[in-house]
């Protein structure tokens, strides 16, 4: 069976100017796929509110446990309480924003693959990336950045750390490269999904290393830090732009190497979803 072929933009741009356009083009399709999901959202408000709380559940369960922790020890490898908490509060801020878009990617081999949803993404003149992402939000993880934000305010003050603006905007920076290190490795993992039709996937276990990137990496053995540094940088992402951010000094000082790390495997992860869909072929269905 002949492959699809992937879309294209409606009309060629080059130039300055034609990426220019094309980033509004994006942008304004955004805020239309988001504005017309959280109007459905609205329209189902109890369902809304269970699933956030629910959500917020899980994160304060989370939470207890890091605080269940310091009561019995007063450091962790030489990190004090409020240290760890912030660490932990940053890592939930880029998480919940890709918590936001996450959702389809989880189910892009069962709703997209195998049951041929697919073949609609492709015949729009729009990215299918961007389309998969895109086409279901989940609100209630902003949730998660809320929480993140307080809990890196709380532990700020108890630390006497002044938020100025270059603090902000070094919070701001390091929350995007972050979250593109996150959105990035599920992406990678989603194109799997071309080679090999599974409904559930690759992702849950390494959704389950998350966690691992939330407390120091200085607790771990050699061999479990190169892993969450280069292999899959979750600790990277969250770690090095807390003890940046923190003012503490950890050898060796990866901070200015997370948007590097981030530029590489968003181009890793475009590359391999463009070459899945070039292989990819229809169900036929």
């Amino acid at each position: 069976m002949a492959s699809l072929p992937v879309s294209a933009p409606m009309e060629e741009r080059t130039g300055s100017a034609g990426v220019i356009a094309d980033v509004h083009r994006h942008a304004m399709l955004l805020l239309d796929y988001f504005v017309q999901y959280a109007k459905v959202q609205i329209g189902y408000r109890a369902d809304f509110l269970i699933s956030l709380g629910t959500s917020f559940a899980a994160t304060c369960f989370q939470l207890g446990f890091v605080i269940a922790l310091f009561q019995k020890v007063p450091q962790l490898a030489g990190w004090r309480f409020p240290e760890v908490l912030f660490l932990y509060g940053f890592s939930l801020v880029p998480y919940g924003f890709f918590n936001v878009v996450s959702l389809n990617l989880y189910n892009f081999g069962n709703n997209y693959i195998i049951e041929g949803k697919f073949d609609r993404v492709l015949l729009r003149p729009i990215s299918s990336l961007f389309q998969v992402l895109f086409e279901v939000f989940r609100i209630e993880a902003l949730q998660e950045v809320a929480t993140g934000l307080y809990c890196m305010i709380w532990a700020a003050h108890r630390l006497g750390i002044a938020w100025t603006f270059g603090k902000v905007a070094l919070l701001v920076f390091f929350a995007l490269c972050a979250a593109v290190i996150y959105l990035s490795i599920f992406v990678i993992l989603t194109t799997v999904s071309f080679r090999f039709e599974d409904r559930v996937g690759v992702h849950p276990p390494v959704w389950n290393v998350i966690a691992f990137g939330r407390y120091p990496l200085t607790i771990y053995n050699a061999g479990v830090q190169f892993i969450l540094c280069w292999v899959i940088p979750f600790g990277l992402a969250s770690f090095y732009p807390s003890v940046r951010l923190l003012g503490r000094t950890v050898n060796p000082q990866y901070a200015p190497l997370v948007p590097v790390v981030a530029a590489v495997f968003l181009t890793i992860a475009i590359s391999l979803w463009n070459l899945g869909t070039r292989h990819y072929t229809s169900t036929g269905s």
